[in-house]
């Protein structure tokens, strides 16, 4: 489930630096719209961060809580 967000958000960032790049490639300069938009792209890199270290959290939660098996031969 989580991993589902994490790809919605890396999807997100990757639609925004397209529309940054289609800005520049329009305008040839950096624009306010560029600002704007690097804004953005920090704040779902800020929101990425934080879900894959949720992500790793509960995956060493569930690891530390399995139990360990031994197959003795």
């Amino acid at each position: 489930m989580e991993n589902n967000h994490i790809k919605d958000l890396y999807q997100t960032k990757r639609s925004l630096e397209l529309e940054w790049e289609q800005d520049h490639i329009n305008n040839g300069k950096y624009t306010i719209n560029m600002v704007r938009i690097d804004e953005e792209i920090k704040k779902v890199i800020s929101h990425i961060k934080v879900a894959e270290a949720k992500e790793a959290l509960l995956q060493s939660k569930i690891e530390a809580a399995a139990p360990e098996f031994s197959i003795a031969g």
